[in-house]
């Protein structure tokens, strides 16, 4: 085993210049929601060199969009396909899904990236651009991992099932439709940008809208309308009195360092057309944090339950009650032991390659994880290289050091959970 961990080590640092290079390449194409496809055949042709055993397919059916998991408003997937890519092990050993999303975020305002959002550019040992860190550097870990298996003629016992899918940015279709084509394992690493810690539990989350109904004046006599803006003030605040009391109950030691474990965040308010009329109507959008251990349905119901405490205590409220809609993008959380044997195994590895122990946190967002755990009975780890704080802000880079440990930390780990062939 000593033998085959540094044959590893030295391939993955023989060939960092080509790993830097793909990454750079699907970096340089444009893969936000509906044009995967041109970044999805890059993938699809390094995995066809390394002769895995491809299966390409558009999601989408009936089983599908029926299934209670599933939460997409995408109208078609035509042409941008998920790809599943198997190393076949000999028997006898446990199978891992290698997970990673090929969809990336829109870039924003260009004017406040240093250089072109799909440039791939490399400074300092960093390499910048949308998706660099979320989640292409983690893709390109996993090929890289892997590859150098093949490359050094390492046969396992177990099953590696490699999987570039879509829409994980939007709810997690594509993961979703993998689970219903058959894929499950005895284990997962997704490789989201975590800093390079281990993250054994992942927050849920959802999008809600609230409609606050008021009553149109003239603005000159306000006074005989009611204004929406004005009740939705009343509605943050009973928001933010929610996350508070949600929040005081989370005692996990795994979010310890974080300031706020399940946020309910308010990304967007509508209301009112012209600056001297008294609007009739507020629209209130946002995000609510779900823990690891909590259901999605049980944390509709807490807001739920909380807007019509204050539909009760408010007057106007009463005669015009709010209403709460759930739409848009929906994240399962997950949670898995910390002491799990692959979180036992991951950790063995980082030990090997980096010195010392990792660190272990629950992740402050949703991933794929929580529908291949909850959907799929798979056991999940999020753990890759990546920079969080990066991940949907404009200058996105990732560190290629992080990236190329991450790779021989999965690789490694690979030969202990799938076992090697002597």
């Amino acid at each position: 085993m000593q033998n085959y961990e540094s044959r590893i080590k030295h391939w993955l640092k023989e060939n960092r210049a080509r790993g830097a290079r793909l990454l750079q390449i699907l970096v340089q194409e444009n893969s936000t929601r509906g044009n995967e496809s041109s970044t999805q055949a890059i993938v699809i042709e390094k995995c066809r060199q390394m002769g895995l055993i491809l299966d390409i397919w558009e999601i989408g059916g009936e089983e599908l969009k029926n299934h209670p998991a599933y939460c997409c408003d995408r109208q078609s997937f035509e042409g941008n396909p998920n790809l599943v890519a198997v190393l076949k092990g000999a028997g006898g050993g446990k199978s891992i899904i290698l997970n990673g999303h090929i969809d990336v975020v829109p870039v924003g305002d260009e004017s406040n990236w240093r250089h072109d959002p799909f440039s791939g550019v490399i400074e300092c040992g960093k390499l910048y651009g949308r998706g660099a860190t979320d989640m292409k550097g983690g893709n390109v870990a996993l090929l890289l991992a892997i590859e150098s298996l093949i490359a050094n003629g390492i046969k396992l016992k177990g099953d590696v099932i490699f999987q570039s899918v879509i829409e994980e940015e939007s709810g997690g279709a594509g993961t979703l439709a993998a689970v219903l084509r058959g894929y499950r394992a005895d284990g997962a690493i997704i490789p989201e940008p975590t800093n390079m810690k281990l993250f054994p539990k992942q927050q849920g989350s959802m999008w809600f809208r609230i409609t606050v109904k008021g009553r149109a004046a003239h603005g000159g006599t306000r006074y005989e309308g009611v204004s929406a803006i004005e009740k939705s003030m009343w509605v943050i605040q009973r928001l933010q009195q929610l996350e508070k009391d949600r929040n005081a109950k989370i005692t996990d030691p795994l979010f310890e360092k974080t300031p706020i474990p399940i946020p309910i965040n308010i990304g967007k308010i509508n209301s009112g057309e012209w600056p001297s009329s008294v609007p009739d109507t507020a629209i209130i959008e946002g995000r609510m944090g779900v823990s690891p251990e909590e259901t999605i349905q049980a944390a509709k119901l807490e807001m739920e339950a909380s807007l019509q405490e204050l539909n009760e205590a408010d007057e106007w409220f009463q005669e015009n009650p709010l209403k709460i809609e759930w739409f848009g993008g929906r994240w399962l959380p997950g949670s898995l032991e910390s002491d799990h044997p692959l979180m036992n195994e991951l950790s063995k590895s980082f030990i090997e390659v980096k010195g010392d122990p990792p660190i272990v946190e629950a992740s402050p967002w949703g991933t794929d994880g929580g529908i291949l755990s909850t959907v799929g009975d798979t056991p999940v780890v999020v753990f890759g290289p990546g920079i969080t704080e990066t991940a949907h802000d404009a200058n996105e880079h990732i560190d290629l050091e992080d990236l190329f440990a991450a790779s021989e930390i999965i690789a490694l780990t690979l030969m202990k959970w799938c076992e090697v062939c002597e």
